[in-house]
């Protein structure tokens, strides 16, 4: 375990790097139920996480040391429960903007929460909230990219990128990660200085699918629709024969990438 400091103004100031942990969530929760202070922007890395995790407990797998793999701890006190996903917008947007730094172009946010380039993913981003009073009293965001990993299993090669692939060159994860922090940081207090709408009109033009006519699923059903926009809540609106259909995490099933 080793402490590092970036060019940021709080975000990652206390970098705490490990050798392997279950998940660098996990870890962060365990910080936290010491009732130990600790200071907002802390952010936990790990080479390798043997049990990472995905939204709705889907598993994150990574080679060891070939990927980014951390959790930041935020206290977004002045963000109510009925407005958490602007803060999983304000995130996507940092990480996406981390990213353009290395590939300009084919960078786009998958609703809810997974990163995109082109058809294939490359990232994903597990948010986890503790709600008091009705607002936000901390919030754990656990990120994991594919950066130096050359091969995915079989099942995986078709839909799954990393920026190794992408790039054909190995790239620096202290480096990545700093590009990553400071963007994170700088859609946070955007954020909280009121920027939503600002940064919702830039999360829908940088949305996977956005505007254009692919295959969904949703109760069984294939259909054809259109991603026009999100509700206030986060449910991805989707126009179907001339009606707009909203749905939740889990909802709604992309065809076109599988």
């Amino acid at each position: 375990m080793q402490n590092k400091t970036f060019s940021t103004l709080f975000i990652a100031q206390n970098l705490i790097q490990l050798s392997a942990v279950d998940s660098t969530n996990n870890y962060l929760k365990l910080m936290l139920s010491k009732s130990e202070p600790l200071a907002e922007g802390t952010v936990i890395m790990a080479d390798e996480q043997y049990a990472g995790r995905g939204q709705h407990g889907n598993t994150w797998l990574s080679q060891p040391g070939m990927n980014l793999t951390f959790s930041i701890y935020l206290r977004p006190l002045f963000l109510s429960i009925t407005n958490q996903f602007q803060l999983n917008i304000a995130v996507s947007i940092g990480v996406i903007n981390g990213l353009k730094e290395f590939v300009e172009e084919g960078i786009a946010i998958k609703w809810p929460n997974d990163i995109y380039f082109q058809d294939r993913k490359l990232g994903g981003i597990l948010i986890e909230n503790t709600i008091s009073a009705g607002n936000i009293k901390s919030t754990i965001i656990g990120i994991g990219l594919n950066v130096n990993q050359k091969s995915f299993h079989p099942e995986l090669a078709k839909r799954a990128t990393s920026l190794s692939q992408i790039l054909n060159v190995d790239i620096d994860l202290i480096t990545i990660l700093e590009k990553i922090c400071h963007c994170i940081e700088v859609a946070y207090l955007n954020l909280r200085s009121g920027k939503s709408v600002e940064q919702l009109k830039f999360y829908k033009e940088n949305l996977y699918q956005f505007n254009l006519i692919k295959n969904y699923r949703s109760d069984g059903k294939d259909f054809k629709g259109q991603i026009t926009g999100l509700s206030d809540e986060g449910k991805l609106i989707v126009e179907c024969e001339g009606k707009a259909h909203h749905y939740g995490f889990k909802e709604i099933e992309f065809l076109d990438n599988n």
